[in-house]
């Protein structure tokens, strides 16, 4: 079975870094994008960064200087470098990715467990 696990998540201090990985595992044929969402107590999920096969990158504009996304899709993983990091960055980090499965399964989206990334003052 096909699944997203992530890692790297803790706890640091304002101004900190972390960063996280998330590696696809299973019957995978290709991946067309692997990305990274998060969440925060009372709020909506919200889209991080995404990493498209082909080396496109996208990261949510107010992010953007402090959290990058890379990747490397022959070992299956994306990564997450996260600097300068503010207690608002404090959430669940999901990883997402769309990959295309063997026998006709077609391209289909999963996702990870989250892993927890909290950021104090």
């Amino acid at each position: 079975q096909v699944q997203l696990v992530e890692s790297g998540g803790g706890l640091v201090q304002s101004g900190g870094s972390l960063r996280l990985s998330c590696v696809a595992s299973g019957l995978i044929s290709s991946i067309h994008s692997m990305a990274w969402f998060r969440q925060s107590p009372g709020q909506q999920r919200e889209s991080v960064a995404t990493f498209i096969n082909g080396g496109d990158t996208y990261v949510t504009g107010y992010l953007e200087g402090r959290f990058t996304i890379s990747g490397d899709f022959a070992k299956n993983t994306v990564y997450l470098h996260m600097t300068n990091l503010k207690p608002e960055d404090t959430a669940v980090y999901y990883c997402n990715a769309f990959l295309s499965l063997p026998q006709r399964h077609g391209t289909r989206e999963f996702w990870g467990q989250g892993t927890q990334v909290t950021v104090s003052s």
